[in-house]
């Protein structure tokens, strides 16, 4: 029998290192898959994802359980993930250029996993290149609502409690990220 989050939370708060690891294992994609999003570069993703981490860690024995768990912990990815976007000055995105020698240069896009080799599974890639670049783009309270809507599928009020903002002001940000997506995609799709 598995034990709830809030009882994981309790045993780790009294220094049982097991239990955050459960936390840690329970939660652990859905932070690197907002952070990948957000960025959409591996290296970035991950250093979002240990600062997360490394923030949840120090800051458990203070979780007083006035909000969920998880709403908690993406209450600081999004955190996170704005204020490393932020810091990071120079933008690198999935096209961005690799290797040393003009003669073996190749983007970052070009070694990404996969088996099909088709086509469609070109056109795809061109496609998600698009829409990342279109979502770079976008104001980080925008992006991070954006992400959190249609890549992790939250609804507008769980979203408003991560952002701890009102449900009309992420109905905004939706609205206007959407608009200007759609704006940047024109002539793409």
């Amino acid at each position: 029998m598995s034990l709830s989050d809030n009882q994981l939370i309790l045993n780790a708060q009294k220094g049982d290192a097991a239990a955050f690891e459960e936390l840690l294992f329970r939660y652990d994609r859905h932070v690197l898959n907002i952070a990948k999003s957000f960025r959409n570069n591996d290296d970035d993703a991950k250093d979002i994802y240990q600062e997360v981490f490394l923030r949840v860690f120090r800051g458990l024995k203070n979780f007083q359980f006035k909000s969920e768990f998880s709403t908690w912990l993406y209450r600081i990815t999004a955190n996170v993930c704005i204020t490393y976007q932020s810091r990071k000055k120079q933008h690198e995105s999935i096209d961005k250029e690799l290797g040393n020698d003009d003669d073996d240069k190749t983007t970052f896009a070009e070694h990404l996993p996969g088996e099909l080799k088709t086509d469609d599974t070109a056109v795809g890639s061109d496609l998600s290149k698009h829409i990342n670049k279109a979502l770079d783009t976008l104001p980080p309270q925008q992006k991070i609502a954006f992400t959190l809507k249609y890549y992790e599928e939250y609804k507008i009020k769980e979203i408003a409690e991560i952002m701890q903002c009102n449900e009309g002001t992420v109905k905004r940000y939706l609205f206007t990220a959407t608009h200007k997506m759609r704006e940047r995609l024109k002539g793409v799709l």
